[in-house]
């Protein structure tokens, strides 16, 4: 009888001291999701905050990079690695500081936006790794990262637009398809990448930027095209994929043909002079 009671005891305390475990456990996850929702927010506003009122892009690039600080906290071997599979990240929040220092030192309402969708992107955006996840994350770099180029190198030669496009349709690329089983797309990323530097070097000879009143907001026509040859090129890479046995045209047949269509539309109706910066 005493055993049965020792026994009895003895899987009590076991009891008991796997709930108080557990508990402990759930509270240290909710807690270390607290910091990190924090931080994140912290750095996606501040970024931002600290970009407009320095009047400088030094100390929002800054916050950014360290803020990727284990990307360099490895051996020097690595670091290349982690810099390619973090360059979509890179370039999203390298874009955000960018844009908005171009948008001038006064708070207008595209800084409120950039910080939040800065801070959106770190805590919600980021962190997603299935298909569709990607392949938003690679058209908002796009996007953003053509945005910034185009502003920051206005002035400046050709080549330097060229270059960074380049380095945009890579990142995108690879980020796209390193999820994929297929491990030799080191061609097809640089292949995309030239896509990108061809096309941003007939788009520069007719640089045109849609403006928003007083927002803020300054939408280089290209950052649509390219954003919009992201989608298609994604859809493509997807029915290649899905019908790699019996591949026929008409699998991609309905994105080539919208991206072709919003593009010509964008190009024929949307070149206003007006708006050549």
């Amino acid at each position: 009888m005493i055993s049965v009671f020792k026994l009895i005891f003895m899987k009590s305390d076991i009891i008991i001291y796997m709930v108080d475990y557990v508990l402990a456990r759930k509270s240290r996850n909710i807690a270390s999701s607290f910091v990190h929702v924090f931080l994140n927010l912290l750095l996606g506003i501040g970024a931002v905050l600290i970009t407009v009122l320095s009047n400088s892009p030094l100390l929002g690039i800054l916050l950014v990079l360290v803020s990727k600080w284990r990307v360099f906290a490895v051996r020097l071997r690595y670091i290349w690695l982690n810099i390619k599979a973090n360059l979509v990240d890179l370039i999203v929040g390298l874009s955000v500081v960018l844009i908005s220092f171009y948008a001038g030192n006064d708070f207008l309402p595209v800084h409120v936006l950039l910080a939040l969708f800065y801070s959106v992107w770190l805590i919600i955006i980021k962190p997603l790794s299935n298909d569709l996840a990607t392949a938003v994350q690679s058209a908002i770099a796009v996007f953003l990262g053509t945005t910034a180029c185009v502003m920051m190198t206005s002035e400046l030669d050709s080549i330097v637009l060229i270059l960074l496009e380049f380095l945009i349709g890579y990142a995108c690329s690879r980020h796209v398809l390193s999820q994929s089983e297929d491990k030799n797309y080191t061609l097809t990323t640089f292949v995309c990448g030239l896509i990108f530097a061809e096309i941003a070097w007939l788009c520069n000879s007719w640089s045109i930027v849609y403006t928003f009143g007083s927002t803020g907001i300054r939408i280089p026509q290209v950052s649509l095209i390219l954003t919009i040859f992201v989608f298609v090129y994604n859809r493509v890479r997807q029915a290649t994929i899905k019908y790699q046995d019996d591949f026929r045209f008409k699998h991609i047949l309905a994105p080539v043909l919208f991206g072709g269509i919003i593009i010509s539309i964008i190009v024929l109706l949307f070149s206003n002079p007006i708006f050549n910066i």
